[in-house]
């Protein structure tokens, strides 16, 4: 068979641009699935059954979450390497990039809304695509914290939150190129920055009491055994009122910036580094 047949043939069994360092097989895409499932059953639980508040805050179960994301981060390695995905110079720029947004997330430390280690993490899933891109996020979560002493029941939730902004960056669009991706990546950083508040919000949320504003009903705090919609319009005040015009927002204006002036840049130089790379590629007679 030749090199031009062997190549279509890996493409037809992968997904992705042709610049992606680690393109998903169908191995690796039902684990991502299945992952994703699981990641938001984390968030959604306590709207599916009945909870009592308390002040804890999913501290005692943070720990088995932590421990269940373990064996996924595992599983979706070995399904990229067993399907020719990620190879050991995949892993290693993973470490490198990684450490790089555990050293950047300090320098917002979150104030006001600025962090630093998202625009990162989205370019990175552009570049290397959504297995890697999830695989990332969870490293680069666990990495900062332990660099800031950010460890705490939270970690676990950041971990899956960042998992998916690194995936959904690899599964954008393809074809698009240009001026028109950047703006492209601005748009997803500004919705991610959205998306990861209301998460956010959501893992601790049913878990605090008190919680009462001038509003039609009194309160805007989780009420055990209320419908599914009668909590989730509780919970979306909850988060205008507390974070979506302040943190979210913040962050929102730190992404775009950030792809705006290091965009291009930064995706040249990843895109150079996965080509010389050459990641998942069999080398040819005489190289």
């Amino acid at each position: 068979m030749s090199t031009a047949q062997e190549l279509a043939t890996v493409r037809k069994r992968t997904w992705g641009r042709a610049d992606q360092a680690v393109r998903i097989g169908p191995r690796s895409a039902v684990v991502l699935a299945l992952a994703s499932a699981a990641g938001l059953m984390m968030f959604v639980w306590p709207l599916l059954v009945r909870v009592e508040p308390q002040s804890m805050q999913h501290g005692p179960d943070a720990p088995f979450v932590f421990i269940g994301i373990l064996p996924i981060l595992i599983i979706v390695v070995l399904a990229e390497l067993s399907e020719g995905g990620m190879d050991s110079k995949a892993l290693a720029m993973l470490g490198v990039l990684s450490a790089v947004n555990a050293a950047l997330r300090p320098l917002g430390a979150g104030t006001a809304g600025i962090e630093t280690v998202f625009f990162m993490l989205v370019l990175s899933g552009r570049v290397f695509g959504a297995g890697f891109g999830f695989v990332l996020g969870c490293t680069s979560l666990f990495a900062s914290a332990l660099l800031t002493a950010g460890v705490g029941p939270w970690l676990p939730f950041q971990m899956m939150c960042s998992a998916w902004i690194g995936m959904g960056a690899g599964l954008l669009p393809r074809r698009v190129t240009g001026k028109a991706e950047i703006a492209m990546l601005v748009a997803y950083g500004i919705v991610v920055a959205y998306v990861f508040g209301f998460l956010m919000n959501l893992w601790f949320w049913p878990f605090i009491t008190g919680a009462e504003v001038p509003y039609h009903d009194g309160h805007i705090s989780y009420v055990p055994g209320d419908p599914v919609l009668e909590n989730l319009h509780r919970f979306a005040v909850f988060t205008l009122l507390t974070s979506t015009a302040g943190w979210d927002t913040g962050r929102a204006i730190t992404n775009t910036v950030a792809i705006l002036v290091l965009g291009p840049a930064v995706l040249a130089t990843l895109r150079r580094a996965a080509r010389r790379a050459s990641y998942g590629r069999k080398p040819t007679f005489g190289e």
